[in-house]
């Protein structure tokens, strides 16, 4: 984890859903070609309600987790959780600048699960196997919390996924829409 040992970083909680950018004027899946899905109605609503107030040339990247894919939420305090968020010279916004953005524009953000200095066993320790959302936990993000470049993102990013994280045979856009659910 070259990089990451003299910084502070943040471990955040991987949420099994579909990444998502949002724009001022435009939101797509991971791919900028990406078509129409029923389970992404409800984050194009929330884009057409508040995109307005996106910076040009920003992007809001984040964690549509309306459907259900892999894992069923059970208590979720939102369908969209955001975990990084981009300005117009393509650089990650620190933690702490994505966190007043989120709350500026009313959104959530992906659950931190640890911040301080980089420490293999206690960032290790960040995966339980429970989902603060109900539910199995995917796996965690870990990232650093100060601002870094796209050009610099495989050195200021990495992920862990659980063993055997996909359990079905069928890809989650070709089955029924089964929407996971909000906390009560």
């Amino acid at each position: 984890m070259d990089g990451f040992e003299t910084q502070e970083v943040i471990v955040l909680e991987k949420l099994d859903g579909e990444n998502t950018s949002l724009y001022k004027d435009a939101i797509h899946a991971r791919s900028l070609s990406s078509g129409h899905h029923p389970s992404r109605t409800w984050v194009k609503t929330l884009q057409g309600s508040m995109g307005y107030r996106i910076l040009e040339g920003w992007r809001i990247c984040g964690e549509n987790v309306y459907a259900c894919h892999s894992i069923h939420y059970t208590a979720l305090t939102s369908y969209f959780y955001v975990f990084s968020i981009w300005n117009e010279k393509n650089e990650c916004l620190s933690w702490d600048a994505t966190v007043a953005c989120c709350k500026k524009l009313g959104l959530a953000h992906v659950p931190v699960l640890y911040r301080g200095p980089y420490n293999e066993k206690v960032i290790r320790s960040c995966y339980n196997g429970t989902s603060l959302f109900g539910g199995i936990q995917e796996g965690y993000v870990l990232r650093l919390t100060d601002a870094f470049h796209y050009n610099d993102f495989s050195k200021s990013v990495g992920k862990f996924v659980r063993k055997d994280h996909v359990q079905s045979n069928q890809h989650w856009m070709t089955q029924a829409v089964i929407p996971n659910k909000l906390a009560k």
